[in-house]
């Protein structure tokens, strides 16, 4: 009989100075990993060795040694261990946005001292980009609340099964003014349906309400759009599953954020766990993934909501959400 033994999780945590990476290290430790910031990279694979538990490590161009070649060949080897689940993930925010953090904290830039803060970042910018491109996941948090951070960083590396735990696959639905998701894989454009924002009983109202939906519905593309977002999605996610990508985040935004994306976001989650749930035939029924609805408008209007129905796991069919405990029940839950 085979047993298999989880394997431990290693999270390298890397990005540009005052993109969040100090904050995504708490939100792992929080999470019960051995955080260590900073660490020089000569030491960092006997510190892993050394260890028996989930790590999470913080590497940037302060660090010791520093070089990126040198950390995609530590991730390589650090991948090669059958006991070991590599990660890397890269914390970025838009130059304006690290200004603005830099002149609020009053420090200088690690990498510029003497030097205009912009000096720092295109340093900076330019030593990491090859380890943004091989990055499992990045993140952006330019305008991102740091409730929303840790969740996020909650929900991709807080369910304590990464072996099991496959491609984990985020919906976000978004305005276009505000800019586009940096971590999209996949962008579709509903702006040229039939907008509520002109209903004055809709304008207040969210993708979420189901006047709201039955609005968008109503126009005659909609159903035709829709379907072929779905068989699109249908067709791409089973190969992202083969070629062993971890994170793929698929996107839909409109004009302000908060109807036209929200509905389809919301009609694509259910539509992806119909098919998980065996129906219609789908090739994507028993892949190993885990499902992720964030509305980023709403949760920004919204930031300290502490159960945010904007930014959520989406359940399993017995309820509970990923990575959260099961409630009791007669009947044994099932990964949806």
């Amino acid at each position: 009989m085979t047993i298999d033994v989880p394997k431990r999780r290693v999270v390298l945590v890397t990005g540009l100075s005052g993109a969040g990476k100090a904050s995504t290290l708490r939100a792992l430790e929080d999470l019960g990993y051995d955080a260590i910031d900073n660490l020089p990279l000569p030491l960092l694979e006997e510190t892993v060795a050394r260890s028996d538990r989930a790590m999470a490590i913080g590497i940037d161009a302060r660090s010791r040694g520093f070089d990126a070649a040198d950390v995609l060949a530590i991730l390589g080897r650090l991948s090669a261990d059958a006991t070991l689940q590599p990660d890397l993930v890269y914390a970025w925010a838009d130059e304006t946005t690290l200004l603005r953090r830099y002149t609020e904290s009053r420090r200088r830039h690690p990498l510029a001292p003497d030097e205009p803060v912009v000096t720092g970042i295109a340093a900076e910018q330019s030593l990491t980009a090859p380890l943004r491109e091989a990055a499992d996941l990045v993140l952006d948090t330019s305008d991102l609340p740091i409730g929303t951070l840790r969740r996020l960083v909650e929900q991709h590396f807080g369910d304590g099964e990464p072996a099991q735990a496959g491609l984990v696959l985020t919906l976000i639905s978004f305005a276009f003014p505000r800019g586009l998701p940096r971590e999209a894989d996949l962008v579709f454009d509903a702006r040229f349906l039939r907008n509520p924002h002109y209903d004055p009983i809709l304008r207040h109202q969210t993708g979420l309400d189901p006047a709201v939906g039955d609005y968008v519905e109503a126009d005659p593309d909609c159903a035709g759009y829709f379907e072929r977002i779905a068989d699109l999605v249908d067709l791409v996610v089973p190969r992202f599953v083969q070629e062993g990508k971890k994170y793929a985040t698929i996107t839909i935004g409109c004009t302000g954020g908060r109807h036209r994306s929200v509905y389809l976001i919301e009609r694509l989650a259910a539509h992806l766990r119909s098919r998980t749930a065996g129906q219609g035939g789908s090739d994507i029924v028993d892949t190993p993934w885990r499902l992720h609805v964030l509305h980023r408008e709403l949760a920004r209007e919204t930031p300290t909501a502490e159960h945010d129905p904007t930014d959520r796991s989406v359940p399993h069919r017995d309820g509970t959400a990923h990575g959260a405990a099961p409630r009791s029940a007669p009947v044994q839950a099932q990964e949806a």
